[in-house]
C-alpha cells in the first residue's frame, strides 16, 4: 500500500467528472470538523432508515469513525445542500485469508444514495471512485457487507463468506456435547467492550473472512451507544474463564417473551465468540440450557457451526442460509499469492473483469502451500469472472459449484486446489 494518507488521498477524477456533468459534486469529508461531519452523519443514517440522530449519537460516531475515509456527494439545488445526497465511508483492514494469513484489503461501507436521487448512476459512480482509488493506494482487494444483495455483482464483488441465522427448539436440542472444565460468569456490559476485543484479536486469524473490528462496533453491540435505553436494559454479558482464569470466550444477549406462558421465553444470543473449543462448548451449553428459555434466535453464524453436532437432536436447529461477506478482487497475484493453499497444482487462468482491474491470463503455481502468480500470454485452461474469482477466495464455494452453475466444464484438481482449512466466517456487520 502507497504510504500516502488514504483519508485525504485525492478524490477519483472519472467519477468526480460523471457527477459533475449533472450538477452532482463529489468529495471528501473534512471528519474535524463537526458541522460537515454531522451533517454526513445525517444522510447516512436516512439512508438506512434510522430517526434524525440525537447530539449524543453524533458525537459518539463522530468519535468512532473519524478515522475513516468519508465520501460524499452533495446537490446545491436541495433545500440543504450541506447535507449530502449520498454517502460512502472506507478503510484499509486485513483480511484473514486460508491458512492464518491476512491480505490488505479496502472495506466500504455506508453506502446510500438518497430516494430523490436514484437512478442517476450515483451510487456507480461512488462504488467505481472507490475501487479507482482502492487500486491507486495498492490495495489488491476491496470488501463490504450489504443491505442490498443484487446491487454489488455489477462492480465485481461476489459472496466470499456466508452467514446462518439459527433458530433452536430447546427441549429438541438437549446438550451432548463436552462439558469443559472452566466457568461462565455474568459480566458488566462495560467489561464486555474490552474481553470481546480481545478475544477476537486473538480468534480472527482462524477464521477466513474475518476482519480487525472497530471499538465503537463493540460498543454499540454492548448497548453502551446509542439512546434506546430498553435495549441496554435488557442486555446481560458473558465470559468463558478457562481453568487458568483466562477469558476465552464471550457471549451478549437478551431475552423476551413468556407473556403467555412464563416457561417459554426467547433467548436472542446476539453475539457469541470463542477462541477454543472449551469456551464455543461451554457458552452454547449454558445458553441452550437457561431455565424458562424454549427457544434460542442466533444470527450471523457459521454455516458450518460445531453446535449441529453437540445436540441430541439436529432437527432441533432451523437455519437460513445467506450471503454476508463479499470481495472484489482488484490484483490477481497479489491476491491470490496472499492465501495458503493445502494442495499443489498448477492452472492457467484467465480472468474477465468489466472495469479491467483483474483482466488477464495468468499462471498459477502452488507448490509446499505457496503459490506464485504470473502473467501469461498462453490460452487459458479455464476462464472466470472476477466475481467468481473472488467467490472462490477464501474456500467457502467449490470452483466446481459456480462452474456447473454456469454451464462450464471444471478442470481436475480445481477445488482441491482452492479448498480451505476452515469454512469462512465474518463475525460482524460493517
Amino acid at each position: 500500500m502507497t504510504n500516502e494518507d488514504f483519508t485525504t488521498f485525492p478524490i477519483d477524477a472519472v467519477s468526480q467528472e460523471r457527477l459533475a456533468a449533472q450538477g452532482l459534486r463529489l468529495g471528501l469529508v473534512d471528519t474535524s470538523d463537526a458541522a460537515a461531519f454531522d451533517a454526513w452523519l445525517r444522510a447516512d443514517l436516512r439512508g438506512f432508515h434510522q430517526g434524525d440522530p440525537s447530539e449524543k449519537v453524533l458525537k459518539e460516531q463522530r468519535e468512532g469513525l473519524a478515522y475513516r475515509r468519508t465520501t460524499g456527494v452533495w446537490d446545491e439545488t436541495v433545500d440543504e445542500p450541506v447535507v449530502p445526497v449520498a454517502t460512502v465511508n472506507s478503510w484499509p483492514a486485513n483480511l484473514t485469508v486460508p491458512g492464518g494469513r491476512t491480505v490488505p484489503a479496502w472495506a466500504i461501507s455506508s453506502v446510500t444514495v438518497a430516494p430523490t436521487h436514484r437512478r442517476r448512476g450515483v451510487a456507480r459512480a461512488m462504488l467505481e471512485s472507490e475501487l479507482r482509488t482502492a487500486a491507486a493506494l495498492g490495495l489488491p482487494l476491496a470488501m463490504l457487507t450489504v443491505s442490498e444483495s443484487s446491487i454489488y455483482g455489477r462492480y465485481g464483488f461476489a459472496p466470499a463468506a456466508l452467514a446462518a441465522d439459527l433458530v433452536i427448539d430447546t427441549k429438541r436440542a438437549r446438550w451432548t456435547g463436552p462439558v469443559p472444565g472452566g466457568n461462565v460468569h455474568f459480566i458488566p456490559n462495560e467489561r464486555f467492550v474490552d474481553e470481546v476485543a480481545g478475544v477476537h484479536e486473538r480468534y480472527r486469524l482462524s477464521s477466513p473472512g474475518e476482519l480487525p473490528v472497530w471499538p465503537l462496533r463493540w460498543q454499540q453491540l454492548a448497548g453502551l451507544t446509542g439512546d434506546d435505553e430498553a435495549r441496554k436494559r435488557g442486555l446481560r454479558t458473558l465470559r468463558y474463564a478457562d481453568e487458568q482464569g483466562e477469558t476465552r470466550g464471550v457471549a451478549i444477549f437478551k431475552i423476551d417473551g413468556g407473556d403467555a406462558d412464563f416457561t417459554k421465553h426467547t433467548l436472542h444470543l446476539e453475539h457469541l465468540l470463542a477462541e477454543t473449543d472449551d469456551a464455543y462448548a461451554a457458552l452454547w451449553r449454558f445458553v441452550l440450557e437457561m431455565d424458562l428459555v424454549s427457544e434460542v434466535r442466533a444470527g450471523l453464524r457459521s454455516v458450518d457451526e460445531p453446535l449441529l453436532w453437540q445436540i441430541a437432536d439436529f432437527r432441533g436447529v432451523k437455519a437460513e442460509v445467506q450471503e454476508h461477506q463479499y470481495l472484489r478482487v482488484l490484483d490477481v497475484p497479489v491476491t491470490l499469492e496472499s492465501r495458503s493453499y493445502f494442495s499443489d497444482g498448477a492452472i492457467t487462468l484467465g480472468v474477465t473483469d468489466d472495469l479491467g482491474f483483474a483482466t488477464g491470463v495468468w499462471r498459477v503455481e502452488v507448490a509446499n502451500g505457496a503459490a506464485t502468480v504470473t502473467e501469461t500470454t498462453d490460452a487459458p485452461e479455464l476462464t472466470l469472472t472476477v466475481n467468481q474469482l473472488s467467490s472462490v477466495l477464501l474456500g467457502g464455494v467449490r470452483p466446481s459449484t459456480l462452474l456447473r452453475a454456469s454451464g462450464s466444464p471444471v478442470p481436475d484438481g480445481m477445488d482441491a486446489l482452492f479448498a480451505s482449512d476452515r469454512t469462512p466466517w465474518l463475525s460482524v456487520w460493517y
